[in-house]
């Protein structure tokens, strides 16, 4: 009788460990999705902004047509990313496009006097921040729910629920390292 009970009591520890095991990767995960969720909705804001810069200044940049269309075309492809992998790489080329717009926005003095760019300036550096920020919050639960994952024996349920890693939002290249310099 005392074996069937240390069994049964056995058994009910595991099923305790599983269920909470599986429960925390659950919240986990939703944590991971709202960080991510953050980046978007910063993500989206910056989409927004770039076609009324690219408008603002497209008067005066009449010899930067490339530049201009370089931007446009990594907002598109950025605004059409699906996955969280795709999006880190369109948001990389984007934001190098943005880097070159801002050098060449430099070198035209009646851009850099217009009170309608410097403000559209300012939400974007503000929106950049922004970005960091999320960037960093998502990272940071990526890296508590991966590392999760891998533990032993947590990593049985894992496999289990057909849990992966997700990706890190990295910094790509050394030119995606430093910060622009934006002076008016």
């Amino acid at each position: 009788m005392t074996i069937i009970l240390v069994i049964l009591g056995i058994l009910a520890l595991i099923v305790l460990w599983y269920v909470g095991t599986y429960n925390k990767f659950v919240r986990l995960r939703q944590r991971v999705k709202n960080a991510w969720a953050q980046i978007e909705v910063q993500l989206k804001r910056r989409h927004d902004l770039i076609p009324n810069l690219v408008n603002s200044v497209k008067g005066y940049m009449q010899h930067e047509k490339g530049t201009l269309e370089a931007v446009v075309n990594a907002r598109s492809r950025a605004v059409s990313a699906a996955t969280p992998e795709e999006a880190i790489q369109a948001e990389g080329e984007l934001t190098r496009a943005l880097r070159q717009l801002l050098m060449v926005v430099e070198n035209y003095p009646n851009l850099k006097a217009d009170q309608h760019v410097l403000e559209l300036m300012e939400e974007l550096r503000n929106t950049e921040n922004q970005i960091a920020f999320a960037r960093q919050a998502y990272n940071d639960v990526v890296m508590i729910f991966n590392t999760a994952i891998k533990k032993i024996p947590d990593s049985i349920v894992a496999s289990q629920m057909g849990l992966k890693e997700y990706p890190f939002w990295e910094i790509e290249d050394e030119g995606d390292r430093e910060v622009p310099e934006v002076r008016f």
